[in-house]
């Protein structure tokens, strides 16, 4: 049911006299429907309901829990796609030859896997910054955006991965 642009689970209702919200700490009493009725916890009007009606209440039992699914452009993406979204996400802002370097593929190839990222908006260019080298290359030292694109995972390349993460694996 979708009460106030909450989708709570069947048989959970929404009080009209406090509209909980939720950063609310909640309660709710069953009503005679057998359906919970959900109010603030210092709600006047719950406390008027009897004791033995009375139920304790989290957000998180009350809620559907919205499955965060990709968009259409998920099928497009390859397991060396992922492999350069896990890269990102673990060792952050990167530039193409270092990604080939260390997951051990051609360049050219990583170079036309980070343009479809960036075309999907799952990866994105980062600005002309100061980027520190990684330990075991050379410590300590920072270097100015050089003749290298950099690149960073974005929010849906961290939602695809994660999705994928959960997926059971597929063939190359």
């Amino acid at each position: 049911m979708s009460d106030r642009g909450l989708t709570l689970k069947e048989g959970y209702y929404l009080a009209r006299c406090c509209l909980p919200r939720p950063d609310d700490a909640i309660a709710g009493y069953v009503n005679y429907e057998k359906s919970i009725v959900v109010h603030k916890a210092s709600c006047t009007n719950l406390k008027r309901v009897a004791s033995a009606r009375r139920v304790l209440l989290s957000w998180d039992q009350i809620l559907e829990q919205k499955e965060e699914r990709p968009d259409r452009d998920y099928s497009q993406l390859g397991n060396l796609d992922f492999r350069i979204l896990q890269h990102h996400k673990v060792m952050g802002v990167d530039y193409s030859l270092m990604v080939a370097q260390m997951l051990k593929v051609e360049t050219g190839e990583v170079f036309e896997h980070h343009r479809k990222l960036r075309n999907l908006k799952l990866l994105e260019r980062v600005k002309r910054v100061m980027i520190q080298y990684r330990k075991g290359i050379v410590d300590n030292k920072w270097i100015k955006h050089r003749n290298h694109t950099y690149y960073r995972i974005t929010p849906k390349g961290e939602r695809y991965l994660s999705f994928f993460m959960t997926q059971p694996k597929r063939e190359s």
